[in-house]
């Protein structure tokens, strides 16, 4: 899954210094899936407050799938997403994504959420080929 990168915007890249909103925007526009589900969990975080919030359905298909994994799994995507949103993004097993608000009061949260034991503990058979 390849961003659907513009012109302009590889232009920019070739020159130096890229616009972060533009990159952004690139993002938004190259997976849907993965920037729909970010900015809803998002929007859930502001809305029931809490220390995170995740989504713990599958995605629909492979395409979606890969989307979650092209933006997590990219530093620089990732990075400007959080950035964009204001959040720490975590992540597990092909589709949970969950977004923690940057208050260092949720980091043994985070921490539990990101650990070994934390991953061993969200397994099941239905995942494992996910």
């Amino acid at each position: 899954m390849s961003l659907d990168v513009s012109p302009a915007l590889l232009e920019q890249a070739e020159r130096g210094e890229v616009d972060e909103a533009a990159f952004v925007d690139c993002v938004r526009t190259s997976l849907p899936y993965a920037w729909e589900m970010i900015s809803s969990l998002v929007a859930q975080l502001k809305v029931d407050g809490g220390e995170f919030a995740d989504n713990q359905t599958p995605p629909p298909d492979e395409q979606a799938r890969g989307q979650l994994l092209r933006a997590l799994a990219s530093d620089a995507i990732r990075g400007a997403l959080q950035r964009h949103f204001g959040v720490r993004l975590a992540f597990q097993n092909c589709h949970r994504v969950a977004v923690f608000p940057l208050d260092p009061a949720v980091d043994e949260r985070l921490a539990r959420f990101t650990s070994i034991r934390g991953q061993l503990l969200n397994q099941s058979p239905e995942l494992r080929d996910c």
